[in-house]
């Protein structure tokens, strides 16, 4: 094996082209789930699957988004070479042989504000 199990990526939201902090993000694959505020890091376990990444800033923005795993070819011939393939293929097999973009860009849209929140009058209710 050749890589390692868990990697360490960095999260950052952007909203109307600036990026806004203080964004609750959930990121899962089926090795699990992480929580961080971003902008932040969080070190995830690398899994073949996609992660989808779920970021939400209370009455500002939200977001939901998933990012395909990719096969990490930077030490496939090393690995082949020095374990005779079975490396390799423990590391497609694990997961450890994929990985996600090291800098993930979530991009927020505005969260839909309640009448209430937008200074709308309450509609009056008429019990009979």
């Amino acid at each position: 094996m050749s890589d390692s199990p868990t990697q360490q990526l960095e999260v950052r939201t952007v909203l109307d082209y600036r990026e806004i902090g203080a964004v609750g993000c959930i990121l899962s694959n089926d090795a699990g789930r992480w929580y961080v505020i971003a902008p932040g890091r969080v070190t995830v376990t690398r899994n073949k699957g996609p992660l989808a990444i779920s970021c939400k800033k209370q009455g500002v923005a939200i977001a939901a988004e998933t990012v395909q795993a990719q096969l990490n070819t930077s030490n496939l011939v090393g690995n082949l070479v020095t374990t005779a393939g079975i490396g390799h293929y423990v590391d497609r097999y694990s997961g450890a042989g994929y990985g996600y973009p090291s800098t993930l860009t979530v991009l927020m849209q505005p969260a839909e504000k309640s009448p209430a929140a937008a200074g709308a009058e309450p509609v009056a209710t008429r019990m009979f």
